[in-house]
């Protein structure tokens, strides 16, 4: 392999890590586990990432795409706790409900993708859907990524302006390297700035105290299986789940979408592309509920990295999966990963979505804008983003089911223009 494959590797590598330890650190947080409890999450996330974005490169899209914690899995995760807190439930029962509730997640995708399903659904899926979808995903992950680059995250109350002006600069570093340098600096503009954020931010001693060092122990370990202890389902989960799986769908059409965009794939195979991605994300979904994490998905955002990077060879991306999953089995690594500065992988992620809000417009204009597109676009993003950001106290009252699907305001927002494309035929609109 050459010097370039390597590096190559070695971006995609940091790419994967980025995108995997916050959320972790986050659910953990949310569910107030104990700093142990939440590195070993850290540790069965990478190995879960790693094999699902392997897998899904091999043998399920075959395209370059990372995958990643669903952030809109956080949202159900979210509105769980928030119930179980409320109800006395116990941390251990709710996150054994997750657990069941990732696994049928699953189960569904699988059968949907085995059935060859998915791509008969895919009529669903216009370029407005997709579009709007890519719009929601990435205005909802700027919000949290600029939250991370003020270091407003795992509960802290207040940022650090020294460290946000240090992720600033690295946000800008990357834009200027992708957008003005050339050759191989352009490429590995990523690259370049999250080594050197996280190299300032050592140097300049920007560390909170308090931080625990290497993890001790075996060197070598294996992580844990059903560490959440054995799934549970109930009813509610069940209905929240079928339509949940509406939404995992969505991410994965206009994450294949996206990257054909990006990497000049031809659309032809399309409908094999998602069914056998249908099958690999069942059982990446399956494997979170094994290793006891929350599900993973393909990243959209992966296609704005490919676009930004020029990275568009797959093998080095699945050499990069099979090294993320390696490293699981390495406690003392994966403890040396988790302490790459939030702050400083959220300003490089950023980046990223700035390619990504492009795709997405591309994708809404790629069909002219007449009145009943821009209503039905300004309908959705109207009700997803305001449920976004309406507090959790709003939706407490109602019934479970409801709960879980107007507390996620991407889930919310998808099915609206889905419907609403469905419902709204163009005829009934005389310009």
């Amino acid at each position: 392999m050459k010097l370039k494959q390597y590096l190559s590797t070695v971006q995609w590598f940091m790419f994967l890590v980025a995108n995997s330890i916050a959320i972790p650190v986050v659910v953990g947080t949310l569910f107030h586990l104990p700093v142990d409890d939440i590195a070993s999450l850290i540790q069965r996330t990478c190995l879960v990432v790693g094999l699902s974005s392997f897998l899904q490169g091999w043998l399920g899209h075959r395209l370059p795409i990372a995958d990643g914690p669903a952030g809109s899995w956080v949202s159900v995760f979210v509105v769980l706790a928030d119930l179980a807190s409320r109800q006395g439930q116990s941390v251990q029962e709710t996150l054994q409900l997750l657990s069941g509730a990732v696994l049928l997640a699953g189960v569904l995708l699988a059968v949907l993708g085995l059935c060859k399903a998915i791509h008969r659904l895919a009529f669903l899926f216009t370029p407005l859907v997709t579009g709007t979808f890519l719009l929601m995903l990435a205005l909802q992950l700027c919000g949290v990524f600029m939250k991370g680059m003020f270091g407003l995250t795992g509960g802290a109350a207040e940022p650090d302006y020294a460290v946000t002006a240090l992720a600033m600069g690295i946000f800008l570093l990357v834009l200027v390297l992708s957008l003005l340098a050339k050759g191989w600096v352009k490429q590995y503009a990523v690259l370049i700035g999250l080594l050197a954020g996280w190299l300032l931010y050592e140097v300049l001693g920007m560390r909170p105290g308090g931080i625990a060092s290497a993890t001790g122990g075996a060197w070598l370990q294996p992580p844990d299986v059903f560490a959440w202890g054995l799934p549970l389902v109930n009813v509610s989960i069940v209905i929240t789940v079928v339509l949940f799986t509406f939404l995992l769908i969505s991410n994965t059409v206009a994450a294949i979408s996206a990257v054909e965009d990006a990497t000049g794939a031809s659309p032809d195979g399309r409908s094999q592309r998602l069914n056998r991605a249908g099958i690999m994300g069942g059982v990446s979904h399956m494997l979170a509920s094994v290793f006891s994490t929350i599900g993973v998905v393909p990243l959209p955002v992966s296609a704005g990295f490919i676009r930004m990077t020029e990275q568009r060879s797959v093998r080095p991306f699945l050499a990069a999966g099979l090294l993320f999953t390696a490293v699981s089995f390495l406690p003392a690594a994966v403890h040396g990963l988790a302490l790459l500065p939030g702050p400083i992988a959220s300003a490089a992620l950023l980046t990223t979505f700035v390619q990504m809000i492009g795709i997405a417009m591309r994708s809404i204009t790629s069909v002219p804008l007449d009145e009943r597109r821009m209503s039905i676009l300004g309908i959705s993003l109207a009700c997803g983003m305001g449920l976004m950001a309406l507090p959790g106290v709003a939706i407490q009252g109602l019934p479970v089911p409801l709960q879980y699907i107007l507390g996620n305001g991407l889930l919310f927002g998808t099915m609206t223009v889905i419907v609403l494309e469905r419902v709204w035929k163009p005829r009934s609109i005389r310009l």
